[in-house]
């Protein structure tokens, strides 16, 4: 088998590496010092260069103006916006408008994917508990209305819903179906209230009140929301993983220790360290494998003994658990410079603990991985 990347996958890493280059992750204060979110507004600047690079499209395809990449592709793209921290939806809108590509209508897709590529048309999703272990969908309930859905309910900690121009809301139906409801930010009935991640970042509570949400804007197929829910997981297991967030905080680490003398000596030399690193470099490579595993069958939907809600699971015990114990061990040589403000670390912690739960507990995983080895047992 080959492992190698495609020359457009390995491409489109490198571009999301040199747009994201000069991204400061230090440059946002530290959500702790603050009394509401980092910023009002998400990165437009780098929102406008990760447009005019194409990889806003990355997973549109060529005939609506996107690259018509893979969730592989998105994955090391992820990778490489995670090590700077950047504070744009860009997993969430690259996950929708493959969503869009694949199950909306043709006029819908045509109408929203060229601006999605383009960066006019700010992407996100309602998908609290599609990554973790809660069932995202069961908070908002869609009945039929004519030619309308009307929706009901409350789901919490959207990110970037304040900026976001769409929002894709998961509901379930009285028969058990779940529809996607492609939201306006002033949609009649819909109702935003501020919350915050341990990151900083201002996230939402939507409150739907009799929602008309008009039949066009409602992905009605049964795999559309299984699909967003794969992806944002993949996504969020590769910002976890990067030359993201566990090898760029594993890399200052390294470095830090190499010049910061104890006794005499250079603290990277004593047992103890030198162990704790390499415990947390089998954690990021555990991580990248078993995330490659994830994208590969999201990807292609190849066949296997286990389902590939498996692989996912999996993919979450990694990086829940990996994300976690990097940014802990760091610490704990960076001592009390590693809380320091003025230093990147506190952000790259925070923003491993929001990861993480966003993620949901390793332990919920294992439940969930058992019972499908269960479910399907080996001839």
């Amino acid at each position: 088998m080959d492992f190698t990347f495609t020359e457009e996958q390995q491409a489109a890493a490198e571009t999301a590496r040199t747009v994201s280059a000069d991204v400061a992750p230090d440059a946002v204060p530290s959500p702790a010092l603050t009394p509401a979110a980092v910023a009002d507004d998400l990165d437009r600047r780098l929102w406008r260069r990760l447009a005019a690079t194409d990889l806003l499209g990355l997973l549109v395809d060529p005939e609506h103006g996107g690259a018509g990449l893979d969730p592989i592709a998105l994955c090391l793209v992820l990778r490489e916006s995670a090590r700077a921290l950047a504070r744009v939806p860009l997993l969430e809108t690259a996950a929708v408008t493959h969503v869009l590509g694949h199950h909306a209508p043709a006029a819908t897709a045509a109408a929203l994917l060229p601006e999605a590529a383009a960066g006019r048309l700010v992407l996100t999703a309602a998908a609290h508990g599609a990554t973790g272990h809660e069932p995202a969908e069961r908070s908002v309930t869609a009945r039929p209305a004519d030619d309308h859905w009307i929706l009901d309910g409350t789901t919490d900690h959207v990110p970037w819903a304040h900026q976001a121009d769409l929002t894709a809301v998961p509901a379930h139906t009285a028969d058990g179906r779940t529809v996607l409801a492609l939201l306006r930010r002033d949609q009649t009935g819909l109702t935003l209230d501020a919350q915050y991640g341990t990151h900083g970042e201002r996230l939402a509570r939507l409150r739907l009140d009799g929602v008309r949400l008009p039949a066009d804007r409602a992905l009605d197929s049964a795999d559309a929301w299984p699909t967003l829910r794969a992806l944002l997981t993949t996504g969020t297991c590769a910002l976890a993983l990067g030359l993201g967030l566990g090898e760029q905080v594993l890399t200052m680490t390294s470095r830090y220790t190499g010049k910061r003398e104890q006794f005499g000596h250079p603290m990277a030399t004593f047992q103890a360290v030198a162990v704790q690193a390499a415990d947390r470099y089998i954690d990021l490579r555990a991580m990248e494998a078993t995330l490659g595993q994830a994208a590969w069958r999201v990807t292609t939907g190849a066949e296997a003994a286990l389902p590939v809600e498996a692989d996912l699971a999996v993919a979450k015990i990694w990086a829940a658990g990996g994300v976690r114990r990097v940014v802990q061990t760091a610490q704990h040589p960076h001592g009390g410079f590693g809380a320091d403000t003025d230093y990147p670390l506190h952000r790259y912690h925070a923003w491993a603990k929001y990861l993480e739960l966003s993620l949901g507990p390793a332990a919920a995983h294992e439940e969930s991985l058992g019972d499908l080895i269960a479910a399907h047992p080996l001839d």
